[in-house]
């Protein structure tokens, strides 16, 4: 372990994110399963950050369409609301006369229309001519394929590549090929349904004869291997079973409907984005954490996004533990970060990773994604009940304290701490991995290893839970064991961490048992877990309010005022979503309800300003009248954990808790949003019931009634919400 975790920065991290490549905002990306692809306005690739993706290679670096020799002048671009299409519409800049009649600005209408299936992309571009004459329209596409790995787009520099081969330009497709250094051959192959009449390896040019008023459609197709032709008909087939499968992955769930038709779009544009983001795998849905960096399996992001839905879509839960379960650390290894029992944080399939110049193969650094793993495993089985899942997951659980107890504490202080296993890994590894995320009050970085107040939280948590779960199972003396773990942990924090004059926890305790006394807000996270005392729980809720932490949208990661606090960095200053979330539900666990109710009107504004999509991040500035949120420049957008925010902030506001063990709904003090005055919540399962919710706003007052669908009464026996 390195005494000091400042003292090498990691090769490839999450750190320093304003370093990453910028292509041209805004960018819009779709994805399937594996397959990602992010380009500008126009539909075209520049191959800064953007590009097509397929198992963290990038496919496509470079695909440009000009009219005439010209860009086209741009009219609109957008995804669907259920994220399956990307469209462009534009229009001619001044066409070159070339023996027809000419065609000034204006009169050719382009659409780009795009989208992924089956590890390819399908485009069909249409071309319309409103003007009353004939005219030939100059049609380029330019195109390449660099198969970098991710981390060399992110700006991983590499002693050595594979071997690039000659492309092959062939009739009315282009074929490149790339034989990495891991003895992987990958390909990509563009293919259009016309024949271009000039056709070379990076560029294919096309002369289409438009008379008045014709229409003419010209389809491609980007994929892995040569395929069929394009046509108009596999374009529709595979178009189809894009929009089917979407489908298919919205409806999961519980359904939610208001009386507000803004906040009807922020809910379904956040389920769609989730819908996106999830991939099937053969434990079951897993959400990857977000596009263009992060579409890959990672721990914490899928544990803490399958919480914010897990009242209204367990079946998330289940796939995420499960597939974590599946890849549960046996070994020890530096390189890695791993420990037996320890859940990954992290796994990548590129060339880089495959040939160990990096560690995210499968990488372990993380030292909150274990104690999350079994607190989200426990809060799976109290939100249904599901015990023989329980008992399948139960020694994947038991390892997983193991480690907690044997490995998380590595200097027998009686906290969970964290130091890196090699100068590859991350330097800080909580949530906020930023290498400057964690420091003492007068800017110096902590000596190793490193105890994170919110770390010791969720400890807390999976300790009670595993209590609870033994006592399920007849196992008193593990009960009785967790619930002394989780006591004397809650005594260690309340006596180690908490600072009278501040009325607030510190951000952390230094390998030299010295705490970093800044305030961040990560106790918010200790309010979600129910660790604090009542008295205490409340001083955090009132700071956390204050201007310090609340910017007008959301909370700051590191309160105003504070060393290196700076409102356009990635971890000490700006807003997280799911950060405001997590610290949300945890002041509603305490009881607090206006606070909460405002938060969630700041971020469902939020979303306003991002086109009804919640960003990775954004910039933590004070909200100004007039003035919209400040981006940051490279947030991910989607990104899971932002899209399920409103879903746990929802469930905050309206106090719901279901306990499947007694089969029961319970809402406690509900409040309706600001500006809904009715909500539904449709087909929450039960167990084996299927129930629905109505609220509607009387007055000051939220009235609730829980129905059970198919009962003779139509009620179901749960609590009766009033506010």
């Amino acid at each position: 372990m390195m005494d000091d975790l400042a003292a090498a920065p990691a090769a490839t991290t999450s750190d320093e994110r304003m370093g990453e490549p910028r292509p041209p905002f805004p960018l819009y990306a779709l994805k399937d399963h594996d397959t990602f692809l992010v380009a500008d306005s126009f539909g075209d690739i520049g191959g800064v950050g953007d590009g097509l993706f397929h198992n963290d290679t990038r496919l496509l670096s470079r695909f440009k369409l000009t009219l005439g020799g010209e860009a086209p002048s741009h009219l609109s671009s957008s995804v669907s609301q259920d994220n399956v299409f990307f469209n462009c519409h534009a229009t001619n800049q001044n066409l070159p006369l070339l023996g027809a009649g000419a065609a000034p600005h204006g009169t050719i209408h382009l659409e780009r229309k795009r989208f992924l299936w089956g590890q390819r992309c399908y485009e069909r571009i249409t071309f319309s001519n409103y003007s009353r004459d004939l005219v030939m329209l100059p049609v380029s596409l330019e195109f390449d394929a660099d198969f970098s790995d991710m981390f060399e787009v992110r700006g991983s520099k590499r002693g050595a590549r594979g071997v690039n081969h000659t492309p092959v330009a062939e009739g009315r497709s282009v074929t490149f090929a790339y034989t990495g250094l891991d003895k992987v051959d990958r390909g990509s192959v563009i293919s259009f349904s016309e024949p271009p009449g000039r056709l070379s390896s990076s560029r294919a040019d096309f002369l289409f004869m438009l008379a008045a008023a014709d229409r003419f459609e010209l389809y491609v197709e980007i994929g892995p291997i040569l395929a069929h032709p394009p046509s108009r008909a596999r374009w529709r087939d595979a178009a189809a079973r894009a929009k089917l499968s979407m489908r298919h992955r919205i409806r999961r769930g519980a359904r939610l409907h208001s009386s507000g038709r803004l906040f009807n779009e922020w809910l379904e544009k956040s389920r769609a984005d989730l819908a996106l983001l999830t991939t099937e795998l053969d434990t079951g849905p897993y959400p990857y954490a977000g596009i263009p960096w992060f579409s890959t399996p990672f721990g914490r992001d899928a544990i803490i996004t399958a919480w914010q839905v897990l009242w209204i879509q367990p079946e998330l839960a289940r796939g995420v533990l499960a597939y974590l379960a599946k890849y549960q650390a046996v070994e020890v290894s530096a390189f890695q970060d791993s420990a037996p029992g320890k859940i990954m944080h992290e796994t990548r399939r590129g060339e880089m990773t495959a040939l160990g110049e990096l560690p995210f193969a499968r990488y372990y650094g993380g030292v909150d994604t274990t104690p999350l793993f079994v607190g989200l495993a426990c809060a799976y089985a109290d939100r249904t009940g599901d015990m023989a899942f329980v008992d399948e997951l139960w020694p994947a659980m038991v390892k997983a304290v193991g480690w907690i107890e044997q490995y998380g504490d590595s200097d027998g202080d009686g906290l969970i701490d964290y130091a890196r296993g090699a100068a590859s890994g991350l330097s800080n590894q909580n949530w906020k991995d930023s290498e400057d995320s964690v420091f003492h009050a007068d800017g110096r970085f902590p000596a190793g290893p490193i105890a994170v107040v919110e770390v010791q939280g969720y400890a807390y948590a999976a300790f009670k839970g595993m209590a609870d779960l033994a006592r399920r199972r007849d196992d008193r003396a593990n009960a009785r064991r967790w619930s002394r773990r989780a006591e004397t942990l809650r005594k260690t924090v309340e006596d180690r961490f908490w600072m009278e004059d501040q009325g607030f926890y510190a951000m952390a305790i230094d390998g030299l048992g010295q705490p970093c006394r800044v305030r961040g807000s990560n106790p918010g996270h200790l309010l979600f877990s129910g660790l604090p005392s009542p008295e205490r729980a409340k001083r955090v809720t009132e700071t956390l309010l204050s201007s310090a932490f609340h910017a007008g949208w959301g909370f700051r990661t590191l309160a105003a005022g504070e060393p290196r606090f700076n409102p356009m960095s990635y971890h000490n200053g700006s807003i997280w979503p799911h950060d405001t979330a997590m610290c949300v539900l945890g002041m509603a666990r305490y009881g607090e309800r206006q606070g909460v109710v405002r938060m969630l009107a700041g971020l469902f504004e939020t979303a306003s300003n991002f086109g009804m999509r919640l960003p990775e991040l954004f910039c933590g500035f004070s909200r100004a009248a007039g003035e919209p949120p400040v981006a940051y420049p490279v947030a991910c957008l989607p990104q899971a954990w932002a899209a399920g925010s409103v879903f746990m902030m929802l469930q905050a506001c309206l106090g719901v808790s279901v306990d499947g063990w007694k089969r029961q709904v319970r809402l406690t003090d509900p409040r309706l949003p600001i500006g809904v005055d009715r909500l539904d919540i449709d087909s929450l399962i039960l167990g084996d019931k299927i129930i629905d919710i109505r609220l509607a706003r009387t007055g000051e007052r939220t009235r609730a009634r829980i129905n059970h669908s198919s009962s003779p009464s139509g009620v179901w026996p749960g609590r009766l919400g009033r506010a």
